[in-house]
Order: structure tokens, then sequence, then C-alpha cells
């Protein structure tokens, strides 16, 4: 236990530290292109830094580092590369001049990082290197699976929107056929693989670690992911009928044919496929 909290203190303190960096560079010059990048590579920081640290080098720990080393730098440089495309990114259109909200988003991002990092650093903290198993070859496979599914729909989205034929539409290509959100289904799959890949080596209270892969899921399905984005289209799209018939057959988060979602009860869709209200609110009454 005392090995776990020098990591996770080691952790909290590194994390938060790079987060305030950041937090103060975005706070002087009123930029927001470094937010996305600068949660990304901290998760390359902690993996790298807790693998090191500990200097066990167990191929278990090897893996899920380099896993999420893989994902942390992909993600940041694709999001970066997206934001000095785009310009400014409009989430933080009512932050820029309010350092009260400014902060709240910052320290909400680096307690995701820590959070979420938490299946990792306990694995890296760890003694424990019990033989590969079951476990750890499904939550490797639900990692690569995710983050084939996530870098593929982001993709995706970036190529459908910077073609001029496409101003003023929505996604509905590919990936966006089958799932309204298919990047975050992509990303909560492979941090529960992560997960799973972890549990050969919990043992009592680290099996709290899955508060990790719980509070991603949350996050996006209540907070900074799907709400803003459904609110974001429904405001843009809302009155038009091709795109409110699209949001009637689309699955919002777990990819599903058209055609077998839309003949689903609506309490199945709510309890099993986080179709929840919240999603629709700001939708025009239907007449």
């Amino acid at each position: 236990m005392g090995t776990n909290s020098h990591f996770l203190a080691l952790t909290a303190s590194v994390t938060v530290g790079y987060q305030l960096v950041f937090f103060i560079i975005t706070a002087l010059l009123k930029i927001d292109k470094v937010t996305d990048f600068a949660g990304s590579t901290n998760f390359v920081i902690v993996a790298i830094l807790t693998l090191v640290v500990k200097g066990s080098w167990h191929f278990r720990q090897i893996v899920l580092s380099l896993f999420v080393v893989i994902w942390g730098l992909r993600l940041g440089v694709f999001l970066l590369m997206r934001i000095l495309q785009w310009g400014e990114d409009r989430r933080f259109d009512k932050m820029r001049d309010n350092l009260a909200k400014l902060a709240v988003f910052w320290i909400l991002q680096a307690v995701w990082v820590w959070t979420v990092s938490l299946p990792l650093t306990i694995v890296n903290a760890s003694d424990k290197d019990p033989d590969l198993g079951n476990r750890d070859f499904v939550g490797w496979v639900m990692f690569l699976m995710g983050i084939v599914i996530e870098a593929t729909a982001d993709q995706l989205k970036l190529t459908f929107k910077n073609s001029p034929a496409n101003r003023g539409k929505w996604c509905n290509i590919g990936l966006w056929r089958y799932s309204r959100h298919p990047n975050y289904f992509g990303e909560i799959l492979l941090w529960w693989g992560i997960y799973v890949a972890s549990t050969p080596v919990l043992d009592g209270a680290e099996r709290l670690v899955v508060l990790g892969p719980i509070f991603l899921t949350l996050l996006l399905l209540f907070i900074s992911g799907i709400p803003l984005l459904e609110a974001s289209a429904d405001k843009k799209f809302g009155a038009v009928p091709g795109y409110r018939l699209y949001k009637r057959v689309t699955s919002p988060l777990i990819p599903l044919p058209a055609k077998l979602y839309k003949d689903l009860p609506q309490w199945f869709q709510t309890l099993f496929l986080f179709e929840f209200p919240l999603y629709s609110r700001r939708l025009p009454r239907e007449e």
C-alpha cells in the first residue's frame, strides 16, 4: 500500500503541475490551442514516469504503458493539428475572459488525467507479475479495437468537415452512420480495455481503480462529451428534417445499424444504449 500511495502522490503532483503550467499560459495569452494537447500528453508523461520510476519492466507494464503512450501521442497531435487548422475552440468562448471558469476547466482536466490513469499507475507501481492470461488478452483486444475506432472516426470527421461540399452539413459517413459519437465509443472501449488488462495484478483496495474508466464514461456521457456536442448540433441543424431523422435512427454511442436501432423500444434505447432525454432537450418541439 505504501508504494501505491507514493505513486498516487507522484502522479497527482506531476499532473497538477503540468496542468498548472498550461493554465497559466492560456490565462495570460487567452489562447485555447494547447488545452487538449496538454491533457493527452499528460497521460504520456504519467505512463513513462511510473514505468521508469518503478523500474520493474514487467511485460504487462511495458505493454500497457506503450498502449497509453501511443493513444496519448496520437490524440494529442491530432487535436493540436486540428485546432491549429480550425483556429479557436468554441468551448472556451465563455471562459477566455473568466478566470474562475477557466480554472474549473483545468482542475477538471487534471482530475480526468489522474483518475483515468489509475489502472496503469497501479500496474506500474505493483511488484506482482502473474502469468499472462485471458484477461490480459481481452483487455488488449478491447484497447486495440477502441483506438482503431477512435482514430478512424476522428479522421473521417476531419476529412468530412474539411470538404467545401460538406459545409453546413453534419457528419454521417462511415462509422458516423452507425453512431453519433463513434470516437467517444472508441475512447471508452480502450480505457475499459486498459482496466481489464490491469485486473490480474489488482488486489483489495487496488480494485477501486475501476473509478478511472467509470469516471471517463460518466464524463463523456453526462458532462463534457456527448451533451455539449449534441446541444451544438441541435442548435445548428435542429430545424433540418434530415438531421432530425438521422438523430432518431442513429445510436448515440454504441455503433448499430440504423435499421436495427430505430425499431428498438425507447426504454431499451435509454436503458442499454444511452439515449438519454438530455441529448434532445434543445431540439425544436415537434409540431
